[in-house]
């Protein structure tokens, strides 16, 4: 009532002359008291009507994200994507090593091959190419694209059709669930502290939309990355694995269906004949436990046979 009540409330009880302790029923008062509740819960509709604001900007990158799984999951091939998404990547590291109207002393040649060794698993002369006469951006492009769908197309040799298409898929469903999860997560600390805007005189709802637009391009940009360097290290230091052991992220179930793929795979890990499996020996049989002992009271007799009572021997405390 004090701050959603009439402004002449204060002077209507006054005039009716109320003492401490008395009820105060008159038709006044409880019609103030109607329009102030009113007005509370008015107050709060507005609040939760703008919250649902923020949850809209966080729910309209939810379709996006969840519409691409659901193709990802739905499509019996990824290799189109896969391939679109590794030709962005060539794209964006060339814009960032080689900007535009720039001449050939100005490009950052070490970075540009820094992150064909990392993102496209490529060691390419990279320097050699720009000392080339009339060499141009988009011939360096070219060369970096025909060099890296060669070196997928090895990939493919060297593992079966199907046993890759699924490692695609779970390579793109692992970093685009972790990516998201992640992403989530900034939103919320990007939430927590967005209202601080306001002392700016900036609106803190405009300012939360640009920023998540601004994270969720971030995060489809280091997606893309993240699964190009994937997928160009697959094979990498295969014979880096001890005997019995699996990288992390490899389903032993996604090659069940060839037994060829099967032998291969351990060949390549250096398994022969599930002799990683015979040479952990009984280290790999589950521990047998001894059987739980019945419960006893504190003055039953000690189950050591000393004679005592329970509590006064190993039920002591």
């Amino acid at each position: 009532m004090r701050i959603f009540g009439s402004q002449r409330l204060d002077s209507v009880l006054q005039k009716l002359g109320l003492q401490k302790g008395e009820a105060i029923i008159h038709p006044w008062i409880n019609r103030a008291l109607e329009k102030a509740q009113q007005k509370v819960e008015a107050r709060n509709f507005d609040i939760r009507k703008h919250l649902l604001k923020y949850d809209d900007v966080m729910n309209d990158q939810r379709k996006v994200i969840y519409g691409q799984r659901i193709e990802i999951m739905q499509s019996e091939n990824l290799s189109d994507l896969i391939e679109e998404m590794r030709h962005d990547v060539i794209e964006e590291i060339i814009k960032r090593a080689i900007p535009e109207h720039t001449y050939i002393e100005q490009w950052d040649l070490k970075g540009l091959k820094e992150d064909c060794k990392i993102i496209l698993g490529l060691d390419l002369p990279i320097e050699e190419w720009a000392s080339e006469e009339g060499i141009a951006e988009s011939e360096i492009k070219e060369r970096l694209t025909l060099a890296s769908n060669a070196h997928m197309a090895e990939k493919q040799v060297l593992y079966s059709g199907e046993f890759f298409r699924n490692m695609e898929r779970s390579i793109l469903l692992r970093l685009l669930d972790q990516s998201w999860k992640d992403h989530l997560l900034a939103l919320d600390h990007l939430r927590d502290g967005i209202n601080l805007r306001a002392y700016a005189q900036r609106d803190p709802l405009n300012e939360y939309k640009q920023e998540a637009f601004s994270l969720f391009q971030s995060m489809i940009t280091a997606l893309r990355q993240s699964v190009t360097a994937a997928l160009s290290h697959v094979g990498e230091g295969v014979g880096h694995f001890s005997k019995g052991e699996l990288p992390h992220g490899i389903d032993p179930r996604a090659h069940e269906s060839s037994k060829e793929e099967i032998e291969r795979m351990m060949a390549q890990f250096g398994l022969e004949d599930g002799e990683g499996l015979q040479s952990q020996g009984p280290a790999m049989l589950p521990e047998v436990l001894p059987a739980p002992e019945k419960s006893l009271r504190r003055n039953d007799p000690c189950s050591c046979g000393s004679g005592k009572k329970y509590k006064a021997c190993h039920g002591k405390v």
